[in-house]
């Protein structure tokens, strides 16, 4: 009996696996440029291109030029170009993958633009009467034409069509949603893949700003050190760095950064959660801060 009941029990694991694979091949095709392509909808008098342009790591300089590199810092795997042309006019629109839903978001967040009116396509957007800029999934978008009608709204219709096919469950990463409330500034959510504050070291980091009662600003951010290992590794390099004793544990700490000034922190698990000023100032209460996000991970 106990014999079965095992057999049975690895039977249902395989599946489990069999299915989770198959879903995890299927989103993957899901984000090749023929699978973009097919997606395109219909725009009354224009025509898409039969051709489609793809690019890479290797190549991506040859398209964008001085921002690729940071393109490729966010974990850029391959981009599709595809376009819709009337006459002289043309819609184009440029899709990005990356390794990551983390990576496109962060890559958003990093060209988001104060400018540009915020609209709700994929896990967020933002545009005017030639742009379109979003992320879903692991794909960043980016439209634009040159057509001197107003196509506001046709690029907003190709935008959420595409969105949802990507990923209709679009958002913010979810430890996002930990984050504490109070005093955040709208849309300054940000992740970034390396090289947080200057530190190669402070990988996969969550960022979001903030601006206390008394006018002071910060950022507040979390570094996913994976596992546990991962954390105290990071956390090496850093009191490396500053010259301070190996000897910190799980909990409160203070990092003595000569270039960014004093970073209250707080290590625990795979986290490790801080406050950075701009100026190196300290600031009252973003302990508190801390201490919220700590306590709901």
């Amino acid at each position: 009996m106990i014999d079965e009941m095992i057999r049975k029990g690895i039977s249902l694991l395989k599946y489990v696996f069999i299915v989770s694979f198959l879903f995890f091949v299927q989103e993957n095709r899901a984000q090749t440029p023929e699978q973009l392509k097919s997606w395109l909808p219909d725009l009354t008098g224009w025509t898409t291109d039969s051709e489609i342009e793809i690019f890479n790591p290797d190549n991506l300089f040859d398209r964008i030029n001085g921002a690729a590199p940071l393109f490729i810092e966010n974990n850029f795997r391959e981009m599709t170009s595809m376009e819709y042309k009337k006459g002289n006019d043309y819609i184009t629109i440029q899709a990005y993958r990356h390794a990551t839903p983390e990576d496109a978001f962060g890559m958003y967040s990093s060209e988001r633009s104060t400018d540009l009116t915020f609209l709700p396509i994929g896990g967020e957007g933002q545009g005017d009467d030639k742009n379109l800029y979003f992320f879903s999934g692991c794909i960043y978008v980016k439209m634009w034409t040159n057509s001197s009608d107003h196509l506001a709204e046709s690029i907003r219709m190709i935008g959420k069509t595409l969105a949802n096919k990507i990923d209709p469950a679009a958002g913010y990463p979810l430890i996002m949603a930990f984050f504490p409330q109070e005093g955040k500034l709208p849309y300054s959510e940000t992740y970034v893949t390396s090289s947080y504050i200057g530190h190669e070291f402070l990988k996969s980091v969550y960022v979001v700003k903030y601006q206390t009662a008394s006018g002071q600003s910060f950022q507040l951010f979390l570094v996913d050190g994976k596992t546990k290992e991962g954390a105290r590794e990071a956390l090496n390099a850093y009191y490396t760095f500053t010259k301070q004793p190996l000897d910190f544990m799980e909990g409160e700490m203070t990092i003595k950064d000569r270039y960014n000034g004093d970073i209250p922190a707080y290590w625990k698990g795979q986290y490790i959660i801080g406050a950075f000023n701009e100026n190196g100032e300290a600031v009252a209460g973003v302990a508190d801060y801390i201490k919220e996000l700590a306590d709901k991970l």
